[in-house]
């Protein structure tokens, strides 16, 4: 192959690599932030569950990924428009929840509904279990437990027996 024809060759590659991943950027799924909630729909579809802010708005949630690894919730303020966009299950957000103050409201809030409920053994207590990817990398369940009164006891991250290799052949 002559010189010219394999540049030519190249830069036709490259063009269309440009081409295709410039479309990409055309069809994302995360609305702009201040989008009106009617376009927030529009654009996710109708939410799997809302959940209403003491001070005005909403919170809608979005199940991803089976297992409900991946969920989003979308912010909506007082005024209908949107504030945020976020996947929700992080080890970053789990470290913002307040121990001995937040509660199940809260909780619903900022993560939407668990993947498994439970009760301790010793002492009969709610504990609500959300699957996620700790830093991205090993499968794990965040277990969020309740006092009596509806309130964060405590948290306790665990490896998920279910989806984690480390469980592989034990």
């Amino acid at each position: 192959m002559s010189k010219p024809m394999k540049h030519t060759t190249t830069l036709a590659a490259l063009l269309a690599l440009a081409f295709a991943l410039g479309g990409c950027n055309t069809f994302q799924r995360k609305p702009p932030v201040g989008a009106p909630l009617a376009d927030v729909t529009a654009r996710l579809g109708k939410p799997t569950a809302t959940y209403p802010e003491p001070g005005g708005g909403q919170v809608l949630e979005y199940r991803g990924q089976p297992m409900g690894q991946f969920q989003h919730m979308a912010r909506i303020g007082a005024d209908g428009r949107l504030l945020a966009y976020d996947q929700v299950l992080t080890s970053e957000n789990f470290a913002r929840v307040q121990v001995n103050s937040w509660t199940r409201d809260d909780i619903l809030r900022h993560f939407g509904r668990p993947a498994e409920t439970s009760r301790t053994r010793i002492d009969d207590r709610e504990v609500w279990s959300y699957r996620y990817k700790e830093d991205g990398v090993w499968n794990s369940m965040m277990n969020v437990t309740f006092n009596g009164r509806g309130i964060v006891l405590r948290m306790q991250n665990s490896p998920d027996p279910l989806l984690d290799e480390r469980f592989k052949g034990m």
